[in-house]
């Protein structure tokens, strides 16, 4: 009689289990990158439930091109993205809608990379230098713009994707335009190579938020409420990486086991700090942004940012 109350308990658990996964709302995200300590606060949240606390069922997936998250999420083949705040303001200006649903990191990662002792110690010194950039249609446009304000005239651009590391060492590129001071930097060093970089903020290039989460006008009507309860899920992720960085980091070596458990924690360490303090939008960096972009010549017109942000 035990046995048999045991079973059924065990088997009542599991329906209900199967019931609940299948009232939860299923979300997919695209990542703008392959996955890393940037994107950890999302691993926090899937590991520690508070997706599914929020009803959520969220699929996470890494995109094939740096290009492609915006353009998945826009076209609702996906139903969010991981983007960047320069990309979005480029995107609006095109005609495309993006809607910003939510924030990941808080301040520009974004460098200008290159390789110590090369010859490089100011801007000025990329002048006809070999330039790489990592996503097409972002940061080859934003290499653009800090060539115009540091006095760099003449440059060729070369689009290298996710081959940061292997382009410069082979000296296919002088420098890179696009690699996280938290991400490459760090692995760099534990490869043994010394890097500098120009921070993009102290050389021209307004504060920005380096990761945001995009949807479509179409999903973000549709699905307000799985996508809102998203993104507090996700801060929900980003405060407790803060109060249990160690936890949090185990967390996410138990989501990526195959992760570099050596340089990911040197790069967490690195890249705490800058994760979102909340998920409001601060509209005035926001239109300070787009308002640089059009006088940098990131955009061809105007962008009213008003529509754009969600939250």
């Amino acid at each position: 009689m035990k046995k048999t109350l045991i079973c059924t308990i065990a088997c009542l658990t599991v329906m209900v289990a199967v019931l609940h996964a299948d009232a939860a709302e299923k979300l997919t995200l695209m990542l703008d990158w392959f996955p890393n300590v940037d994107h950890l606060p999302i691993y926090v949240a899937q590991e520690k439930g508070y997706f599914e606390e929020a009803g959520l069922d969220v699929k996470i997936m890494s995109p094939s091109d740096t290009s492609d998250s915006l353009k998945l999420a826009m076209a609702q083949t996906v139903d969010l993205a991981v983007g960047y705040q320069p990309q979005t303001v480029m995107a609006a200006a095109e005609g495309l809608n993006p809607r910003v649903v939510g924030r990941l990191v808080g301040h520009p990662l974004t460098t200008l990379l290159y390789m110590k002792d090369k010859g490089i110690s100011s801007p000025e010194d990329l002048e006809g230098k070999k330039v790489g950039y990592t996503v097409p249609g972002m940061m080859d446009l934003l290499m653009a713009a800090f060539a115009e304000k540091n006095g760099i005239e003449s440059y060729e651009a070369i689009n290298i994707g996710f081959t940061i590391i292997p382009a410069l060492v082979s000296g296919k590129v002088n420098a890179v335009m696009g690699p996280f001071k938290t991400y490459e930097v760090v692995e760099m060093k534990h490869q043994g190579i010394e890097a500098e970089y120009f921070e993009l903020e102290r050389h021209g290039i307004p504060d920005y938020d380096e990761l945001i989460f995009l949807a479509s006008p179409e999903t973000v009507e549709k699905r307000e409420g799985a996508i809102t309860a998203f993104s507090d899920a996700v801060q929900k992720g980003i405060d407790f990486a803060r109060a249990n960085p160690k936890e949090a980091l185990n967390l996410y070596f138990k989501a990526l086991p195959d992760a570099d458990r050596g340089m990911e924690t040197d790069a967490f360490e690195a890249t705490l700090p800058y994760f979102a303090k909340n998920q409001e939008n601060d509209r005035s960096r926001w239109k300070a942004f787009a308002d640089f972009a059009l006088e940098a010549g990131l955009i061809e017109k105007a962008v009213d940012i008003s529509p754009l942000l969600v939250r």
